[in-house]
């Protein structure tokens, strides 16, 4: 890759700054959890959306909820069950003084938890789904913006498939991210405790939705190197020729990870992208959008590390 560098390298003073105080505000709520932070602000500022895959009680409510706090937006929380209705999640029209009027549904917020999406039917999920693609509600012939920015952190319990219903792949490349929390670290866990921190953190917020935006427009503006841009490029193509997947990553998939990597550039301080963050991002923005030709539940993984390997990155 070229040494050159645009001259105004670094973001500005006051995105570093905002960059950091959400990261160590969300930190505070999500103790040893700072590279699942991290993306999660990546998302964030990306105007991605986040599938958390794990086993309960490892504080994915407390990470976007902690989002919610420190961007100083609205947090709604959907339980998604067997009998959950699409109006139970986009709203619902009532009569009142002889015409309709219209009341939101929990999907009107700044960032939202769908919990246990997996639990609900399909045309539950879709309705879901089709409000994160579009960033609007349709009902009553009358199409109302979500709030912006908006968020939608989905969870499911990968090892519980008992009265479930798995999101087609059509529906899991809508999301920018799939994450996993994990178990915290020794330290962490016992901080937690010692805290009884076990609910809700009580977190200030350190900015607001409007400053939030303010970083995403500048997102947009990261420089993509042409030499970066073909190694990006590379990958995808490879994913689509390897006889150890049965399906690459389509073109959607290719815009996401252009737009989570430029993302990545500035919380990483950078308004330029480097070789590294696309191998950084390569795995939680492609995974859930290959189909590996090996079963198990990190096949899709292990083969995107695979090529990344092969791959050889500018410059060297």
């Amino acid at each position: 890759m070229a040494a050159t560098t645009p001259q105004d390298a670094a973001p500005p003073a006051w995105a570093k700054e905002r960059i950091d105080a959400l990261r160590a505000r969300v930190a505070q709520g999500v103790r040893g959890k700072d590279e699942v932070v991290e993306l999660a602000l990546v998302a964030v500022i990306a105007g991605g959306h986040i599938l958390l895959e794990d086993v309960p009680g490892v504080g994915k409510t407390t990470l976007a909820w902690s989002l919610a706090s420190a961007l100083g937006g609205q947090f709604r929380r959907v339980q998604f069950t067997a009998d959950l209705l699409p109006s139970d999640v986009l709203g619902t029209s009532i009569l009142r003084d002889g015409g309709l009027e219209f009341r939101p549904g929990p999907i009107f917020g700044n960032v939202v938890l769908a919990d246990e999406i997996n639990r609900s039917p399909p045309k539950t999920q879709s309705c879901l789904l089709e409000a994160m693609n579009e960033g609007a509600v349709s009902a009553d012939g009358l199409t109302r913006p979500l709030p912006r920015p908006f968020l939608v952190v989905a969870t499911q319990n990968p090892f519980d498939d008992q009265g479930t219903f798995p999101l087609p792949e059509s529906q899991l490349d809508r999301f920018l991210l799939r994450l996993s929390m994990g178990y915290p670290d020794r330290e962490s866990e016992r901080a937690v405790l010692r805290a009884g921190a076990l609910d809700r953190p009580a977190l200030a917020p350190v900015c607001d939705p409007a400053a939030v935006l303010e970083l995403c427009a500048l997102a947009e503006e990261t420089l993509v190197h042409p030499e970066v841009e073909d190694y990006l490029l590379d990958l995808i193509a490879r994913t689509r020729a390897d006889g150890r997947l049965l399906r690459g990553v389509s073109t959607r998939g290719a815009g996401a990870l252009y737009r989570a990597v430029r993302a990545f550039a500035l919380c990483r301080g950078r308004r330029y992208v480097i070789p590294e963050d696309v191998r950084a991002l390569a795995l939680p923005v492609l995974a859930h959008r290959v189909l590996p030709r090996a079963e198990g539940p990190h096949a899709a993984a292990r083969a995107l590390t695979e090529l990344l390997r092969e791959l050889p990155a500018p410059g060297r």
